[in-house]
């Protein structure tokens, strides 16, 4: 079986350049290692750089060879949800579109939250003024959205160099000042209880999740293959020399675990080089909380412009903009969702993130063997090079960092315990609502 992808008009879209689709993904996936302060606290000094280094090779390699494999296969506006779709229908396609919505809406409510946070260590008079501030966020982001996707990845290009720029300050001064080798602590989860291990992997898993979201707007990517293997290499490799780095740092540095968990990394370079290297981290998180709320936004909105033309959401998301051709009604929707959950507190909207997101990952992995087994002469101009059985395997590494993740937060505090159990709620609603869509349109579940 061929999947033939749907060729637009002359009256294309604009399409992103791969500097710029690195800058985006860069925004979607990670946008910087602000929200990595806990891990020291979660897994000491012996554990953070082992989990840190392991993590992402078990919970993210597998993650972007499937969206690189899936995604050369169906360049399509959409992305997972389609991949989903097509290999294991409409049902599943649903589950997997709406959990991807529900756990985007949890996320982007937390980027105008962080920004306020940031802007608290340079104006602490601001936090009196977040409820307005996050709203403008919130809109202004909308309004750049409807623009277009090239406005997005321009914007996110020069935020990643704001965001950058000051952690490369940061290492500078910290090894020009640091004379003596450094003490690194043996590697070890010895002491470290399963919960510990738990919150720590969610930290981490938090950190580098959302390879697939910048697959939903292909069709405005240019060359999407080519561009999609350099740009996510890029933003890849950039990620994980920047945490490793600044955990490498705050440990050299013995700055107290709980102050770095509370203040932030502006704590952390306010003690090596002083207020002025402290505020220049505070703006730099200012940056990239904006930069990860425009990105995850242009890919959010996408998703139920495809699922509406399916006929599986009100057909109203799928309305373009007369000048942008950008889904600009899903756009304001989102918005609208996004501006009443401003109030989450942030380690709450991690674990419910992970646990949403983890679902809707393994169904792609699910995917991906299916269409493998299903239609195997299928052109795959990237090719994962393993056999059904070695694809099997590797999906078993991130499927296990998962369970053990989730399993370990049902031994932490109840506090804790409350958003896991949301979010295995909100998975369970995905059934009600196909239920609903079938009710409706009955011919969806002769195609089930």
């Amino acid at each position: 079986m061929l999947y033939f992808v749907p060729v637009r008009k002359s009256t294309a879209l604009k399409k992103i350049r791969p500097i710029h689709l690195a800058a985006v993904i860069f925004f979607t996936v990670s946008g910087g290692p602000y929200g990595l302060e806990p891990l020291l606290s979660y897994a000491g000094e012996h554990g953070a750089l082992l989990l840190l280094i392991i993590t992402p090779l078990l919970w993210d390699v597998p993650s972007i060879f499937t969206v690189l494999e899936l995604n050369g296969m169906m360049p399509i506006t959409g992305g997972y949800y389609k991949w989903v779709k097509h290999a294991l229908g409409p049902r599943w396609g649903f589950y997997e579109g709406l959990w991807t919505w529900f756990y985007t809406f949890v996320d982007l409510a937390i980027y105008p939250v962080l920004f306020v946070q940031y802007a608290t260590f340079l104006l602490p008079g601001i936090a009196a003024y977040k409820i307005w501030i996050c709203l403008l966020i919130v809109w202004t982001s909308a309004g750049i959205n409807i623009r277009g996707i090239l406005p997005v990845g321009r914007i996110s290009l020069v935020l990643a160099g704001m965001v950058l720029i000051p952690f490369v300050v940061l290492f500078f001064v910290f090894f020009w000042h640091h004379t003596g080798s450094l003490a690194i602590p043996a590697p070890s989860l010895k002491h470290l209880s399963y919960s510990s291990v738990g919150l720590s992997l969610y930290t981490i898993m938090w950190n580098c999740l959302g390879w697939d979201n910048v697959t939903t707007y292909a069709e405005e990517v240019e060359n999407p293959l080519r561009s999609y293997l350099t740009s996510m290499a890029i933003a890849f490799v950039t990620v994980i020399v920047v945490y490793v780095l600044v955990i490498l740092v705050a440990q050299q540095s013995r700055i107290n675990y709980d102050v770095l968990t509370k203040d932030g990394f502006p704590s952390l370079g306010a003690l090596i080089g002083g207020r002025w290297l402290g505020v220049l981290i505070a703006a730099a998180g200012m940056a990239s909380t904006l930069g990860l709320y425009s990105a995850n936004l242009l890919s959010v909105s996408r998703l139920p412009k495809a699922m509406s033309d399916d006929g599986l959401l009100p057909s109203k998301l799928g309305i373009l903009h007369s000048r942008f051709q950008t889904p600009w009604f899903s756009i304001v929707v989102c918005s609208v969702v996004i501006s009443a959950m401003t109030l989450w507190t942030f380690g709450e909207l991690i674990i419910i993130d992970v646990t949403i997101y983890g679902a809707g990952l393994f169904l792609e992995y699910i995917s991906l063997i299916r269409l493998r087994i299903k239609e195997p002469l299928t052109h795959r101009p990237f090719r994962i090079p393993l056999g059904v059985p070695g694809l099997c395997v590797m999906v078993a590494l991130p499927v296990g960092v998962y369970l053990i993740a989730l399993t370990g937060v049902f031994f932490s505090a109840k506090e804790i315990i409350r958003p896991a159990i949301f979010a295995i709620s909100i998975l369970l609603t995905a059934e009600v609502a196909w239920q609903v869509v079938v009710w409706r349109k009955p011919h969806l579940k002769n195609q089930d």
